[in-house]
């Protein structure tokens, strides 16, 4: 009898570590799915984080991408339209003809072009300004160390019809627009400037050896009353014009006596005079000291050569007489070079304050 109760205490605390064992492996079994199951999760929730970070990757630098396309193509929209605009302007080697989509101008305006260009190419640059082959150089000018950023303006003269206002707009830069008195080939030049809120006036003076002179051109030979009468005029059809400057005019600037007679009339309607500097002989300076005025002139003609590279050029000589007498004026011209090589060198223009011609003194 005693054996058998042994017998069955020992299977009965067999039983019981079996139970036990299985308890504890139950009790890991848990432990490890209910671990596993929180840094399962953990993980996938990093997975997830990943996946999401991947995907706003990929969506900024798809953003980028477009912004960067977007960017390229109005530039590319920006130099089409120039040479759209500009379509008409002659011996323009280096811009290719575009493709037509749309009329910019009313018929009564490419009319008048036309008749424009059937004038000649006197006004396919600038050589029609000045006398010679060597430019007239700027006026002697004082180094100016200043810790303020150097004034640039550039001056587009020769602007008549709305092709030319339509590319400098185009460009999106404080450009000072000089525009011709209305003529027979421009009878809209004034209506167009009174849409502006600033413009000059590019009057037309007697040059020396440029014969397609434009209507009511002053001649040295203009009395008193005819050079008031006829400044009188432009007041009447530019009624806020407060800046005026030469158009070719070598000769009559560099008559003492015909220029006196000039600021005397433009004194009378409170008009300021700047030197295109057409001739090197102009005798605007002395006039100018005379009346105890400041003579203002230009420092770089941009467009003598009609090329883009050579254009650009000069635009970095008048950037970098800014740079040196504080401040600095350019003059160019409405054709399609002159405007795309402005608008491509917006960059060089971070070096200086690109102003109207009213800022620069």
């Amino acid at each position: 009898m005693t054996k058998r109760k042994k017998v069955g205490s020992k299977k009965h605390s067999n039983t019981l570590i079996y139970i036990a064992w299985g308890l504890v492996f139950i009790v890991i079994a848990i432990g490890v799915f209910i671990g596993g199951y929180y840094f399962g999760y953990d993980d996938a929730k990093k997975n997830i984080q990943k996946q999401e970070q991947m995907k706003e990757k990929k969506r900024l630098s798809v953003i980028k991408k477009l912004e960067e396309e977007s960017a390229k193509k109005r530039e590319i929209d920006v130099n089409d339209r120039l040479k759209e605009i500009l379509k008409k302007e002659a011996n323009i080697t280096q811009i290719s003809e575009p493709k037509i989509e749309e009329k910019i101008e009313k018929k009564s305006d490419e009319a008048n072009e036309s008749k424009e260009q059937e004038r000649g190419d006197e006004y396919e640059n600038a050589t029609h300004e000045t006398e010679g082959a060597v430019l007239p150089q700027p006026p002697e000018r004082k180094i100016v160390k200043s810790s303020t950023k150097p004034k640039l303006a550039i001056i587009i003269d020769d602007v008549s019809v709305k092709s030319h206002v339509a590319a400098i707009k185009a460009l999106n830069l404080p450009i000072t627009m000089s525009f011709l008195p209305p003529s027979k080939f421009r009878p809209n030049s004034s209506t167009l400037a009174a849409k502006e809120s600033f413009y000059m006036v590019h009057l037309p003076m007697e040059a020396k050896n440029f014969h397609h002179e434009e209507p009511y051109t002053l001649r040295v030979g203009d009395s008193q009353d005819e050079i008031i009468s006829r400044i009188e005029d432009i007041k009447k059809l530019f009624p806020k014009v407060k800046y005026i400057n030469n158009h070719t005019g070598s000769k009559f600037t560099s008559d003492e006596a015909a220029v006196n007679r000039l600021i005397i009339a433009l004194n009378k309607e409170n008009i300021n005079f700047i030197d295109s500097r057409t001739i090197g002989s102009t005798k605007v300076p002395t006039v100018m000291k005379n009346y105890g005025k400041q003579y203002v002139a230009r420092d770089v003609f941009l467009d003598d050569k009609m090329d883009k590279a050579s254009i650009i050029v000069q635009i970095k000589k008048a950037i970098e007489s800014a740079k040196i007498h504080g401040s600095a004026i350019a003059i160019g011209h409405p054709h399609a070079n002159t405007i795309l090589a402005i608008s491509e060198s917006k960059n060089l223009f971070s070096a200086v304050e690109l102003v109207l011609i009213d800022k620069v003194y």
